[in-house]
């Protein structure tokens, strides 16, 4: 994929988990960006019923608020501020949760999700030798990370499948070259976040170890894998030399990562995580977020998962009652709490759709539609939907309805 054909950042693309705000393709906001965000945040923040989404959009005083509400259930908050990440206090309770969570022997805690993936590919491509990594093409490191792989750790990358899924283990057997580490994504968000089965999975990962590579986990959102997977936390990390978690996909956090694995492992992370500036003086507000994600969301996540099929089903129900002649719910049964929708209009129409329906019903059905890439046919728009508490509230037939409702606003 050519560079002009990527997305810098993640949020180049989409909305923040909690509905923060969206970028433009420079970086800047333009005026009338701002006028469409602003007009689509009030419209959410009054519905009194939203589909998709965590929450609406938040002031800085109202998360604030939240935090300082969650906080004394999750941690003392007698005790000291961290300093410079020092693991006998906050920082050190999240990262023992973590690890006791994912099954492992320890975790070391990042500001960010990039800078846990770099370190874990550079640890492993110094241990292995080989500085080749093998991943998809639609992994968050291709789309999302500006080729930090390649352009601040000096790795390079194979490709074992350009399939919207998870590689098989005979293409991982068909890689004319050595790799050091194969990457996988659990889910590949970007493919529809999708997984394989549990018996996919482990062929694969037994794939690599005959080719003597080790395996990390793109695991941004391993927390909601264990239903479709049929499988724990731990037993899932246990295929895998070392995974990455993040704290606000999915847990609703404000940042922040875990890179988890081995004690000799974490220990070797933990010094580059000091040389690529991740050594920061205090973390505390986004430890107490996270500690009230693993505390708070986790547990809800096999109920959403569960939700997501009857949503998904609804939403396919109603675009057809509604007489669209082309639409996609992918997958048509989630794999996880999230999936995508897509429909035969601008992007532009489609949110004008969605923030007239807010508007005008207080019900808020989707969040922001996006045209996607120039491979794909113009007049095209995609949408993730994103099932959480507010979706619990909805009745198959309500969603039916909504969808209809929404139908009729676009060029309406």
């Amino acid at each position: 994929m050519s560079e002009s054909g990527k997305r810098g950042t993640e949020d180049g693309k989409h909305t923040t988990e909690g509905g923060g705000p969206e970028a433009t393709a420079g970086g800047g906001r333009s005026g009338d960006v701002t006028d469409g965000r602003e007009r689509r945040f009030a419209a959410y923040r009054g519905s009194a019923r939203t589909l998709s989404g965590v929450r609406p959009p938040e002031t800085l005083a109202e998360r604030l608020a939240r935090l300082t509400a969650d906080a004394p259930s999750v941690y003392d908050l007698d005790d000291w501020t961290d300093f410079y990440g020092n693991d006998d206090g906050i920082v050190g309770e999240l990262e023992r949760r973590t690890a006791d969570a994912l099954g492992t022997e320890a975790a070391a805690f990042f500001p960010t999700g990039t800078m846990a993936q770099q370190v874990a590919l550079r640890c492993w491509a110094g241990r292995t030798g080989n500085a080749t990594v093998a991943g998809h093409p639609l992994s968050h490191m291709e789309v999302h990370e500006r080729d930090a792989y390649a352009q601040v750790s000096g790795l390079r990358m194979v490709h074992p499948t350009n399939a919207p899924r998870l590689p098989t283990a005979a293409e991982i057997y068909d890689i004319q070259e050595p790799f050091g580490t194969l990457a996988l994504e659990l889910p590949l968000r970007d493919a529809g976040y999708v997984l394989p089965g549990w018996e996919e999975l482990t062929s694969t990962v037994s794939a690599a170890r005959d080719r003597d590579a080790v395996v990390h986990f793109d695991g941004a959102r391993l927390w909601e894998c264990g239903p479709h997977l049929g499988r724990s936390l731990p037993e899932i990390a246990a295929l895998a030399d070392s995974v990455y978690v993040s704290f606000y996909k999915s847990l609703g956090g404000i940042a922040g990562a875990a890179l988890a694995g081995t004690e000799e492992f974490v220990e070797e992370a933990r010094a580059w995580r000091h040389r690529y500036g991740g050594q920061l003086f205090q973390q505390w507000p986004t430890v107490l977020a996270a500690l009230a994600g693993l505390d708070h969301e986790l547990p809800r996540l096999p109920t959403y998962v569960a939700h997501a099929k009857l949503v998904a089903r609804a939403l396919r129900e109603g675009l057809a009652e509604a007489g669209v002649p082309w639409f996609r719910v992918h997958p048509e049964e989630p794999h996880t709490h999230e999936f995508q929708v897509w429909l035969p209009h601008p992007a532009e129409a489609l949110d004008e759709a969605a923030t007239r329906q807010a508007e005008e019903t207080r019900t808020a059905l989707f969040r922001k539609w996006f045209e996607p890439g120039p491979t794909a046919p113009p007049g095209m728009a995609m949408t993730e939907v994103t099932v959480a508490s507010p979706a619990l509230e909805w009745t198959a037939e309500e969603i039916r309805t909504a969808v209809g409702e929404f139908v009729r606003r676009i060029d309406g």
